[in-house]
């Protein structure tokens, strides 16, 4: 382990008979505990498990032949930064042309410019996955370009709409109701039943943004 490896300190709890639920103590422990997991399972050293379901400060192993053991053996571990992984960047070609792009810049206290200077600058993670498929919580741009949810969510919000909301940057693989502060749009498909997996974006997935204009559809899908 490197020398930023932190001791593991979360609490198992049992949930049945063959799974647990690691809660953490915020989502940057989440987040390493989350990479470490699937870094273990890649190397063939993590005990069979069938499911990994991280969130913001909790992660589910579900399926596993001896929980009880497991919790114990993870008193052991240290887990290495989440962001030590380099498996290659999803990219999103973006067009910043986002309705809310002035209000963010307004309370990050910058020109409109800058945010896209900050937004393109930050490499981002997925936390976890939620809200409808395909939308990937990811984090990157950290407490400091925490920008609530809207007063008054719209009623519908365009597939491809990149937003902000808290310390997260999310996009809306589909047309829905949503609250969070749009910054711009990409022609990524985000979730498409066809291709597998049908997710773009998953768990552990590192993700770049691009400023683009015209149409946005330069960069590379995966």
């Amino acid at each position: 382990m490197t020398s930023m490896a932190r001791a593991y300190r979360g609490t198992a709890l049992p949930v049945g008979d063959r799974a647990l639920l690691v809660e953490l103590a915020d989502g940057e422990e989440t987040a390493a505990f989350h990479a470490e997991l699937l870094r273990r399972r890649a190397a063939g050293t993590l005990p069979a498990v069938r499911e990994i379901v991280p969130a913001a400060r909790t992660v589910l192993l579900d399926g596993l032949d001896d929980p009880a053991g497991f919790a114990a053996a993870l008193r052991t571990w240290e887990l290495p930064p989440a962001g030590s992984s380099r498996t290659d960047a999803v990219n999103l070609p973006v067009r910043y042309d986002g309705p809310d792009l002035a209000e963010v810049a307004a309370r990050w206290g910058v020109s409109e410019e800058e945010v896209v200077r900050i937004h393109t600058a930050a490499e981002f993670r997925v936390a976890f996955c939620g809200f409808s498929p395909g939308f990937g919580y990811l984090t990157g741009l950290g407490e400091r370009y925490a920008v609530p949810r809207r007063a008054t969510p719209r009623t519908a919000v365009p597939a491809g709409s990149v937003g902000l909301a808290g310390p997260y940057t999310g996009v809306y693989p589909r047309s829905s109701p949503g609250g969070w502060q749009l910054i711009g749009t990409t022609d990524a498909v985000l979730w498409d039943v066809s291709r597998d997996p049908a997710a773009l974006l998953s768990p552990g997935t590192r993700v770049r943004f691009t400023a683009v204009a015209g149409d946005g559809r330069e960069g590379k899908d995966r």
